[in-house]
């Protein structure tokens, strides 16, 4: 058999082109589905398990959407206590206006109001990964200011130099400029 390839010829016809007609009757269906996303973490990520765990979440509903290569990755949803509010500010009001300073407010839990040890209001927030976390914010009552404090639930990779989501200390380019 080797020695039948070894022999073998391409002669000119096969080298032309063959141009194919579309057939009008034929409809071209094309499923083309894209998952845009970013992983706020150091650690490597294990594509096949993360391929199978976003197959049993992702269930695409709507057909066409946006062109996946305009998509900001710059925007992540979390939620943030806020600590210390003076009594009697609790409000919905007041977790909007702070909801909105830290970033973009999205929701308030009025959940642990009330509830024994619960010193906090909860608000989900929209935040721009640019950009540093909020810490504190003065707030004014009855002439009386004071701080409230915000702290962040479940973030996943955080840098306590620059105060941005997506690196740690050891790879920050404030950091590293500054030294």
């Amino acid at each position: 058999m080797e020695t039948e390839l070894a022999n073998l010829s391409l002669n000119e016809e096969e080298e032309e082109i063959l141009l194919v007609q579309a057939d009008p009757t034929m409809q071209r269906e094309v499923v083309d589905y894209h998952l845009v996303g970013y992983f706020l973490t150091a650690s490597i990520i294990h594509f096949p398990a993360m391929k199978s765990t976003l197959a049993n979440l992702w269930h695409p509903v709507c057909g066409r959407g946006e062109d996946p290569l305009k998509i900001p990755l710059v925007f992540v949803p979390l939620w943030v206590q806020i600590h210390d509010v003076p009594v009697g500010l609790f409000s919905k009001s007041l977790a909007i206006q702070l909801g909105n300073f830290i970033g973009v407010f999205l929701e308030y839990d009025g959940s642990n109001l009330g509830k024994e040890n619960s010193n906090y209001m909860r608000i989900r927030v929209q935040i721009d990964v640019r950009k540093p976390l909020r810490r504190k914010k003065q707030a004014m009552s009855y002439g009386i200011g004071s701080y409230v404090k915000f702290k962040y639930e479940r973030l996943s990779l955080f840098c306590f130099f620059c105060g941005r989501l997506g690196h740690n200390d050891s790879y920050c380019e404030a950091r590293m400029m500054m030294e």
